[in-house]
């Protein structure tokens, strides 16, 4: 069973929303009332702001055997347009104070009652639980199929790595429209019989007093952290609280080494990184009781097979670059109305992440970027910006950094960095020198522009494709 605790709800607090607490009972009868009121769907729209009356959507529609369509509130028209049409839900589901945009409002919003009578037959592990549209770079949003088999095996490989059990309360503030929110932050917990406790948005007070109370475990995205890492370095009560925590869990972006640093030294705590991909789940994690180095997410989990490949599929050995490939029970089934797409996303059994990493001698991975705009082929290297901006990130002026490629008669592609720093901002020498000591001069910098911010998506992604020459 995908939630056991349905079935049998033990006696604690399911789920914490500011002041708003459901108990295990109550979800229950919630799952049942949901469960009759989607009757007969084969698919659902959540409207996914980040409140209780999603969660309870999502876990009723899952109790009913139904796909889940998770839409972002701040969804454009035309975006929202296609996952419509795409997905064709049946019906959709939101709070009831909630206005919805015209693609929506116009699907049946049935009203949801007291709950009575036994819940639905679980489904087959193999039926769609969500089908979650990834963002598109070329082309409209692609919906990714998720079966519940994956969500199964791959929380419980998870919570084995984390030593995750119905003791722990996991605190967050992620948006509930992804996996790393909806299905790691709210199913995980909720798999296992444990809280969650979802704090509406980010604020770092609001972290340290869940911690201070009953929260263990933190989820958050490298903007959080860093926030996070300043308040605490500012004051001693918050860093105190933080440091309480069982577990903090870094996930969506990697953490920069003087994020990692900071914290260490300021709560004593040392952030764990995981790998995970919408059509995966999580491939890898350091585990809770393992060398928590930052720089790295792990070995994979229990279950998945993880290869770095080159250009023609062949794995790569030592600690040489290669794209991260990917099989295992935690795999999607496609991508919805997409054979063409699903059929170039695999090489046999295996899934073609696309994300470019070196493996240490123990096994554990390194993340060095993505195969379409994070590897850099300059002077006949082949270098992973990642390593670059962690390089940028080390020198005292460097606030925040990027790193891209253009094209070079000479190089082929030349190394350039897009940073924020701290005023004056030093000579873009400076930072390039820099980099040549670090790591080697091929690597350095051969352009450097400065912002005044890095644009970033609502998990705290730099948006590469936005940073143009000006």
């Amino acid at each position: 069973m995908l939630l056991p605790a349905l079935a049998d709800p033990p006696a604690r607090v399911a789920l914490r929303f500011r002041t708003t607490a459901v108990t295990y009972d109550e979800l229950a009868r919630s799952a049942r009332a949901t469960s009759a009121a989607l009757a007969g769907a084969r698919r659902v729209a959540v409207w996914a702001t980040p409140t209780v009356d999603t969660c309870l959507a999502v876990v009723g529609a899952l109790a009913a055997g139904v796909a889940v369509v998770p839409v972002n509130p701040k969804t454009g028209e035309r975006e929202l347009a296609h996952i419509v049409a795409d997905s064709a839900p049946d019906l959709v589901l939101a709070a009831p104070d909630v206005d919805l945009p015209p693609a929506l409002a116009s699907l049946p919003r049935p009203p949801v009652g007291p709950g009575a009578g036994p819940l639905p037959p679980e489904p087959d592990a193999e039926e769609p639980a969500f089908i979650i549209y990834t963002s598109g770079t070329t082309g409209p949003p692609k919906g990714v199929l998720l079966p519940r088999r994956a969500i199964a095996s791959n929380l419980d490989a998870v919570a084995d790595a984390w030593e995750w059990t119905s003791s722990d309360t996991v605190v967050h503030a992620l948006p509930l429209f992804h996996v790393h929110g909806l299905i790691l932050g709210v199913l995980g917990p909720l798999r296992r019989g444990g809280t969650v406790w979802h704090l509406g948005r980010f604020d770092s007070a609001a972290i340290g007093a869940a911690l201070a109370g009953d929260a263990t475990v933190m989820f958050g995205v490298p903007t959080m952290y860093h926030r996070l890492a300043a308040d605490c370095a500012a004051d001693p009560t918050l860093a105190a609280a933080v440091g309480r925590a069982r577990l903090l869990v870094s996930g969506s972006a990697a953490l920069p080494a003087a994020d990692h640093a900071r914290l260490a030294e300021t709560t004593g705590q040392h952030v764990v990184e995981r790998y995970g991909m919408t059509e995966t789940l999580m491939n890898c994690a350091i585990r809770a009781s393992g060398d928590r180095r930052p720089g790295t997410v792990g070995p994979p989990v229990d279950g998945v097979d993880v290869r770095l490949v080159d250009d023609t599929g062949t794995p790569v050995t030592g600690e040489e670059i290669g794209e991260i490939e990917v099989r295992g029970p935690n795999l999607f089934l496609g991508y919805l109305n997409r054979p063409d797409a699903t059929a170039a996303a695999f090489r046999a059994t295996w899934f073609r992440t696309g994300d470019m990493a070196t493996r240490d001698p123990d096994g554990y991975l390194r993340i060095v970027g993505r195969r379409a705009t994070d590897l850099i082929k300059s002077g006949g290297y082949k270098i992973g910006a990642g390593e670059i901006e962690n390089a940028l990130l080390e020198h005292p002026a460097v606030l925040e950094a990027a790193v891209t490629a253009e094209p070079d008669d000479d190089l082929g592609e030349r190394i350039v960095a897009w940073v924020v720093t701290t005023t004056p901002h030093p000579p873009p020498e400076d930072l390039s020198n820099h980099v040549a000591r670090l790591l080697a001069p091929h690597k350095r910098p051969r352009v450097v522009h400065y912002l005044d911010a890095l644009p970033r998506n609502e998990l705290g992604k730099v948006t590469k494709r936005a940073l143009t020459r000006p």
